[in-house]
C-alpha cells in the first residue's frame, strides 16, 4: 500500500510525550523510553486485490485466450493529503492503460472505476464510481487515460482519543510493573486504533463474473 502522508497528527509507540524537534521515525528517545513512531490521520491509499485490472471478451460469453478483446489496468497511483477545516482531504490521481486484440478502426470504450473510503478495514463509509473513457486511435493497439478522485475524512474520527494516546505515550521506566507490557497489545488500544484508521481504496468496479475471472484465472 502507499501511504498518503501529510502532517502527523498522533504519536504511537512506547515513547516520551515530549521529544526533540529533530526526532524522526525509528529514533530511540534520549531517555531510553522507546522508539518514536508517527501515525498519520491521512487515509492509506491502495488498490484491493483482483480489482486493479479488467478483461473484456468478444464474444462476451467466452473465456478462452483467443476471445480476449481488451485488457486494461490501473497504474501510477499518486496521492496527496491535507487538512481542510475539520476534514482530512485525500486527493488521488491514477492512469489507466489498455491493450486491444486487433489494431483496427478508431474505437472508444468506457470503464467504471470506484473509489471507496473504508473505516477500520471493514466499514465502507463512502463510495463513488467514475467512468474512464479510453480512445484507441486507428491502427493502434494501445490507449491511455488518467483519472482522479477526492475523499474527505473527519479529522476527529481519524485521531486517537486523548486517553488512548496518553496510554500509549506514557513514559515507562525499568522496574515499573508494566514496563515490559506493550500498550499497543491492549484490546481497548487496538480497538481505538482500528476505529480511527481509514483507507481510500481504488479499483475497477467489476461485475461478479469479471471479479471471478480475475480471482480464478
Amino acid at each position: 500500500m502507499r501511504n498518503a502522508t501529510a502532517s502527523k497528527f498522533a504519536v504511537l509507540g512506547a515513547v516520551v510525550a515530549l521529544v526533540s524537534g529533530c526526532a524522526k521515525r525509528g529514533d530511540i528517545d534520549s531517555a531510553g523510553q522507546g522508539i518514536i513512531q508517527f501515525r498519520s490521520a491521512c487515509p492509506m491509499v491502495a488498490i484491493p486485490a483482483n480489482t486493479g485490472d479488467i478483461t473484456l471478451f468478444d464474444p462476451v460469453q467466452n473465456r478462452d485466450a483467443v476471445s480476449i478483446d481488451i485488457v486494461a489496468n490501473i497504474t501510477d497511483v499518486r496521492s496527496t493529503c491535507e487538512t481542510v477545516g475539520n476534514d482530512v482531504q485525500s486527493h488521488v490521481t491514477y492512469s489507466v492503460n489498455a491493450l486491444r486484440r486487433d489494431p483496427g478502426a478508431a474505437r472508444d470504450i468506457e470503464l467504471p472505476v470506484f473509489s471507496a473510503v473504508v473505516r477500520g478495514a471493514t466499514s465502507v463509509v463512502a463510495k463513488r464510481i467514475a467512468t474512464i473513457r479510453l480512445s484507441f486511435p486507428e491502427g493502434s493497439l494501445r490507449a491511455h487515460a488518467t483519472g482522479a478522485s477526492t475523499a474527505y475524512v473527519d479529522r476527529a474520527s481519524a485521531t486517537l482519543p486523548a486517553d488512548v494516546e496518553r496510554m500509549i505515550t506514557r513514559p515507562r521506566k525499568s522496574g515499573d510493573a508494566d514496563a515490559a507490557l506493550d500498550p499497543l497489545a491492549r484490546p481497548e488500544v487496538k480497538a481505538a486504533i482500528q476505529r480511527s484508521s481509514f483507507e481510500l481504496l481504488l479499483g475497477f468496479n467489476l461485475t461478479p463474473d469479471q471479479l471471478r475471472y480475475n480471482i480464478t484465472r
